[in-house]
């Protein structure tokens, strides 16, 4: 058998590592949480069908993970991300998750997510040579 590693990007093979992943990983779950993953994205649109925001994430197993959440600037303090997140927590609660985990960066949103009572458990000095990466978790 010959093998060649490939440098390119394919969703197919992305997608063909993913299952991969996924599948040995069922492997070592209870039975109960098998089979518990759904990606959920939530969007800010405006009344020109502009997205202006939103929260992308994923129920894995037994919790949520945030991804991605983002406000347009002149969108920032007037609520919408705690909207966003009070509604995926919501998903999550719905979805009998355990906790939610995020990450972000020093001049992001650790601040807004420990005020929504996110507890860090990790961070990472020298993000960027001047950042530190914060990882955090809230019990639901």
């Amino acid at each position: 058998m010959k093998i060649r590693l490939a440098k390119e990007i394919n969703e197919n093979y992305k997608s063909n590592i993913n299952n991969k992943l996924y599948e040995y990983n069922l492997k070592h779950f209870q039975e109960d949480l098998r089979g518990r993953y759904q990606e959920i994205n939530l969007y800010l649109i405006d009344e020109d069908n502009n997205v202006r925001g939103g929260i992308l994430g994923e129920t894995c197993w037994n919790w949520l993970e945030i991804h991605t959440l983002i406000i347009d600037e002149a969108l920032r303090k007037l609520g919408y991300g705690s909207k966003l997140l009070f509604e995926i927590e919501q998903i999550a609660i719905k979805n009998k998750c355990d906790f939610i985990k995020v990450d972000t960066l020093s001049f992001q949103a650790l601040d807004f997510y420990k005020n929504h009572g996110y507890q860090e458990f990790g961070i990472l000095d020298n993000v960027g040579r001047d950042y530190k990466h914060y990882y955090l978790k809230k019990d639901l």
